[in-house]
């Protein structure tokens, strides 16, 4: 059943796919143990001044990137988390790998991406070894509507 009004941030869900851009549905995992997430959508606009628009400026959006920057903690043992931070000792086409971000009303995006393990661990002698990395749209996102129950 779709959520309505306000919701936690923890009713988001995030999958990973393990096997890379190749990965099928049974191999889209949860990365274990993400304690916060941000989103930056990064919009290409061209502006333009015609005559007959008296100096007033034109816009078009003519292009969009998504990224998703996720920070918790290091999980040895979990497939995602464990995917995620190995990605820190790639390149190139081994960065690139499936995403979901589930809705709290159930829609879903998903997308071809690249992964760019920004902290692969660290922190005070005390603390839990943390993972943060950012997930960069490669193309355009797909986006499954929530399904609404019939009246």
């Amino acid at each position: 059943m779709a959520m309505t009004g306000v919701y936690p941030v923890y009713s988001n869900k995030f999958k990973v796919g393990v096997d890379g851009r190749e990965s099928s549905d049974e191999k889209m995992v949860s990365i274990a143990e993400m304690e916060s997430f941000s989103v930056a959508i990064d919009g290409s606009v061209e502006e333009w001044t015609p005559l007959d628009s008296e100096g007033w400026i034109k816009r078009l959006t003519t292009g969009k990137g998504l990224t998703i920057s996720l920070a918790g903690k290091r999980c040895v043992g979990d497939s995602g988390n464990d995917y995620v931070a190995a990605v820190a000792w790639k390149n190139g086409r081994e960065c690139d790998s499936k995403f979901q971000w589930e809705f709290p009303d159930g829609a879903k995006l998903t997308f071809d991406c690249v992964i760019n393990v920004t902290t692969p661990g660290g922190g005070d002698s005390t603390a839990v070894d943390g993972l943060e990395f950012d997930v960069m749209s490669s193309g355009k996102p797909i986006y499954t509507p929530a399904v609404t129950p019939a009246a």
